[in-house]
């Protein structure tokens, strides 16, 4: 295949585009369906071609004057507008520029060597390659594997209800989309994967997200939506039989609790005793459901009125924070231990996933969106115009060693499971086969929102990481030091750090007091869980860019409760998901919980799932070790195994619908993360160093309380000492269950792949083809053609009402 042919790709319905999958009679029916699809599609053009010029019609008034007005169409428009691009010289030497950007970018991040490294070349490394991934990998994808079509209904649309099911417009839904995968992963781990330089993490955020996360991101949606948005849990069992559902189902379940559990436990960490974050970010939730009901009675349609509205009263939120938190009234109400916080966040999770999707879900995620993007963006641009130096090593003292403060184990595999989801997230596959196929309006723009959306995920985590080496060493690690290790006083956090013996690294107690003051906090020693790393990170940055008196401690809660917003968000959408797949489970006892219109079912089922990651969470929040440092390991492996798990199913639905060769783009990042991920579980059940073996800690604390010790390494007391051996149980328990039902997925998941190919036990689990009745528009940015067709459409709703599902209507 020539590099001309990669710039000018064949139509997706194109039978000669991939000879060898035409080999197998499933391949050919395909093929042949494809090519209906074509001459549908192209029918549809033709017919929106002519329809145009009958749409209109001209006459002249009195004086002879000609105007022309619309004519209201009895039947609805075509549903599709097919696109044809075409490559330019003037496109041609863009695309050669940013690879050109691109490759010097990466050479001074990856190649160059000296003392310190411009953060500038993050940027242009990590941008330019997210391009040219999207562009050609992405599309290479489309093309070879899921060939969407646009004239068949998405369950959005032919499941509409109002409720659960819902046409939405797409820029929302990639907000949705993006705030819901985007929560504590690309936050916490590269700012815990800091600890061992910046090079392995930025290497592997970047490749990791083009050939493996945004992948499996994009293809779980696609076969959801084909499916009426069914579960992963469910889709497992349908694909993989009883024995392989069985499994998938239990660890995507389980699971499922955990990482919903960890995030959060990170908006505790990051709000715990801050009043003006606990105010701000609780402003945002009646902001929220003032969107909804603005989009959905006041002004309907009106996105963009409503964005700027909310971006206006987020400002607000945060301005107001600090004089709440200056208040005395405002320290009484807002100023909350870790525990309440944790059963707050319960309480928040179980109305956020009972409520319908347009009251608070869909607006507060498309809401925190903008804070979301904004801020990064902002942050990039900051980066380029501050240029900050970053001292940190490319790589650092711990990544041959396996004692690291921040977490503990080597490089291989930790580093991977550590940096979770900015590169790679099974918590994805959950939201791709939740609450997001319901609401895509059309098959093509599942590219964007899938692939897209985990794109702009991983630059997330890239920022993430910059913030996190630009900031003094010595500090990265009093904050994301255990309580128990560093006393929680900035004086033991000195102690601490300056016992770690690390070339170039010295800070004292007045330093880590004054940064404290600097961004309006009392302390920031042991604020583990990334959230307040990042945030000091992007303060100190911001702060060269718009500074004066106050602006770091303004900067620094800004970016609170943006992080905070990044990950209340995925609690809610995971909840719901949570919600779904229980009700898939209690199914099998009472068809009605099958059916997400009945109340009762839903209000138990999501009261099961809050129930359960919450009784995690209050167990972290407790944990003397510190919960995220104990937990979060758990939490990336668990992670990873559910994106194996996910990768296998995919895999088995390709093979089955006749693809062969293009299989290679499951099946190389579904190796790589098994293997990561097994090494890891491995790791954490074998082990005999109790740093990095549950059982070995679990044992080690166990054999000391029968000795009659009262005190052990970080735990300080009994009751630590016996919190530590119940936590370390359940946390080795569940990395058993975990993998051993991961690899029974993926080895049935093998053999079922084998026969597909074999042409032995084909099946097709795909909902049957319902033909569109919808039109939108497949990217961001509709084209001309899109317009005009909208436009068509706009007038037929106005004038048949009753067939615009985003009012609720139903046809």
């Amino acid at each position: 295949m020539t590099l001309w042919s990669l710039l000018m790709p064949p139509s997706p319905h194109d039978p000669s585009s991939d000879p060898a999958e035409l080999r197998s009679g499933a391949a050919d029916d395909v093929t042949r369906h494809d090519s209906e699809l074509t001459g549908a599609a192209e029918g549809a053009r033709a017919g929106s071609d002519s329809a145009d010029a009958g749409a209109r019609t001209t006459s002249r008034d009195a004086a002879g004057t000609a105007t022309t007005t619309a004519v209201v169409e009895d039947e609805p428009p075509p549903a599709v507008t097919p696109r044809t691009p075409r490559w330019t010289p003037a496109k041609i030497a863009l695309w050669a520029a940013i690879a050109l950007a691109g490759g010097v970018g990466w050479f001074f991040v990856a190649l160059a060597r000296g003392e310190t490294v411009n953060g500038i070349w993050f940027v242009f490394a990590a941008v330019s390659t997210y391009l040219i991934g999207y562009r050609f990998y992405s599309k290479f994808i489309e093309r070879r594997l899921v060939r969407p079509d646009d004239t068949r209904a998405t369950p959005a649309e032919y499941a509409a209800d109002g409720k659960d099911f819902a046409p939405t417009d797409r820029r929302i839904l990639f907000g949705h989309h993006f705030a819901a995968i985007a929560g504590a992963g690309p936050l916490v781990g590269p700012v815990l994967a800091a600890q061992m330089g910046y090079l392995p993490g930025t290497i592997w955020i970047i490749v990791g997200v083009i050939l493996a996360g945004a992948v499996q991101d994009f293809l779980v949606l696609v076969i959801s939506t084909r499916r009426r948005g069914r579960s992963l849990g469910k889709m497992a069992r349908d694909e993989l039989g009883l024995i392989g559902g069985i499994a998938a189902f239990i660890a995507t379940l389980t699971i499922m609790l955990i990482i919903i559990a960890i995030l959060a436990m990170v908006v505790v960490n990051a709000l715990g005793e801050s009043a003006w974050g606990v105010y701000s970010v609780g402003l945002t939730i009646p902001i929220a459901v003032f969107m909804g009901i603005y989009l959905r009675y006041l002004r309907p349609g009106k996105v963009f009125e409503v964005s700027v509205i909310g971006v206006v009263l987020l400002m607000f939120a945060i301005v107001s924070g600090r004089w709440v938190s200056e208040s005395d009234w405002g320290q009484s109400v807002f100023h909350l231990d870790r525990p309440v916080l944790a059963i707050i966040i319960v309480i928040y999770g179980f109305l956020a996933a009972v409520l319908p999707v347009w009251v608070l879900l869909a607006p507060r995620d498309y809401l925190s969106t903008f804070m979301k993007i904004g801020t990064i963006v902002m942050l990039a641009a900051a980066i380029i115009l501050v240029q900050p130096v970053i001292t940190s090593p490319a790589v650092s003292e711990f990544a041959s060693r396996d004692d690291g403060p921040v977490f503990t184990g080597a490089l291989f595999p930790f580093l991977f499971v550590t940096i979770a989801c900015g590169a790679l997230s099974g918590f994805h596959a959950m939201i791709g086969s939740g609450t997001t196929p319901k609401l895509v309006e059309k098959e093509s723009q599942m590219r964007m929102i899938g692939y897209g959306g985990m794109l702009m995920e991983s630059f997330v985590a890239i920022m993430a990481l910059v913030a996190a080496v630009s900031i003094d060493r010595g500090i990265y690690f009093a904050m994301n030091s255990a309580a128990t290790a560093t006393g929680g006083t900035p004086q033991g956090a000195a102690d601490f750090v300056n016992s770690l013996g690390l070339t170039g690294v010295q800070v004292d107690a007045a330093t880590i007091e004054q940064t404290a003051k600097d961004v309006g906090e009392e302390s920031i020693v042991s604020r583990t869980g990334g959230a307040p790393t990042l945030a000091v990170g992007l303060a100190a940055i911001m702060h060269k860019v718009v500074g004066g008196a106050g602006m770091m401690a303004f900067w620094y809660h800004f970016a609170i409760m943006f992080e905070a917003l990044f990950i209340l968000t995925s609690v809610d959408a995971g909840t719901r998901v949570a919600r779904f797949m229980m009700a898939d489970l209690l199914g099998g006892l009472h068809k009605r919980f099958r059916d997400p219109s009945w109340r009762i079912g839903a209000w138990l089922t999501t009261g099961l799932m809050v129930a359960g990651w919450g009784s995690i969470l209050l167990m972290g929040v407790m944990d003397p070790l510190g919960g995220i440092n104990t937990l979060f390991p758990l939490f990336g492996i668990a992670n990873q195994l559910l994106a194996a798990i996910a990768l296998a199913i995919c895999l088995v639905v390709f093979a089955c619908k006749g693809r062969r060769w293009s299989l290679l783009i499951i099946v190389a990042p579904l190796l790589f993360t098994a293997v990561v991920t097994i090494t890891g579980s491995f790791q954490k059940i074998f082990s005999s160093n109790p740093k990095i073996g549950y059982w070995a800690n679990h044992m080690a604390y166990k054999d000391a309380l029968a000795a009659g010790k009262t005190e052990l390494g970080l735990a300080k007391s009994v009751e630590d000492m016996q919190a530590v051996v119940f936590n370390t149980f359940v946390q080795g328990s569940l990395s058993i269950l975990f993998v051993t039902c991961a690899i029974i997925v993926m080895v049935v998941s093998l053999w079922r792949t084998v026969q597909a190919l074999r042409g032995v036990n084909l099946q097709d689990t795909e909902e049957p083809r319902h033909e569109s009745h919808l039109f939108a528009p497949a990217g961001m940015v509709a084209t001309a053609d899109e317009k005009a067709l909208g436009a068509r459409w706009k007038t037929y709703l106005a004038a048949h009402p009753e067939k615009d599902l985003t009012r609720g209507g139903h046809h």
